[in-house]
């Protein structure tokens, strides 16, 4: 049985909120509560994590708040050129480091970066959900963020993110208004294998 939303299809049954959820460039400029917002960042506290050390941190801003434009300075060029009519922009960090069980100092996290993808990943699902859409970002000026941001040393910039409510791609520069779709996915076969790696 097969499942088709956004011209995507699902191969598998699966929840139809995995297909809804893409990543636009075009928003529509509209508010977002600090209410609507937290509610986004509760599904991401939920996620899995080696130990339960919930290493991510989130630093946020709204549209027209007094620190929007600092967030918005850090991203580059390109990023900029559309998340302008974002309602909130959002750094995604994950901690170094964490406690063990039963342990008195902090040891090097192996899994810091995966679990606050699944974070990352629990945030943008919710933001469909909620009628918004989340567009992650690797396009940013690390070395800005951690000043401006006042990152400590034990936590790692991951990237950041971009919500809103979908806008009309007319606005994006000329080069994006014909990527503005739902992107399709690589089949199951280019991606599991079973018992050992092999290449498709």
């Amino acid at each position: 049985m097969t499942i088709e939303i956004n011209s995507r299809i699902a191969g598998h049954p699966i929840n139809p909120l995995f297909l809804e959820r893409w990543s636009p460039r075009a928003y529509a400029g509209a508010e977002i509560s600090e209410a609507e917002l937290f509610g986004i960042l509760e599904a991401a506290r939920w996620a899995p994590s080696a130990y339960n050390a919930q290493p991510w941190h989130f630093i946020y801003a709204r549209r027209g708040t007094e620190h929007w434009d600092k967030l918005f300075g850090i991203l580059n060029a390109f990023n900029q050129s559309w998340a302008k009519e974002a309602s909130a922009l959002i750094f995604v960090l994950s901690k170094t480091s964490l406690l063990p069980p039963g342990a008195s100092e902090e040891v090097p996290s192996y899994t810091h970066s995966f679990d606050t993808g699944a974070a990352w990943g629990a945030l943008a699902l919710q933001a469909a959900y909620s009628g918004w859409q989340a567009h992650g970002m690797a396009g940013l000026d690390y070395d800005r963020a951690r000043t401006e941001l006042g990152v400590p040393s034990d936590y790692r910039v991951e990237a950041a993110v971009a919500i809103g409510r979908i806008g009309d791609k007319a606005q994006l520069p000329e080069g994006l208004r014909e990527r503005e779709v739902p992107s399709p996915r690589k089949p199951l076969t280019e991606i599991v294998s079973e018992g050992r790696f092999e290449r498709s």
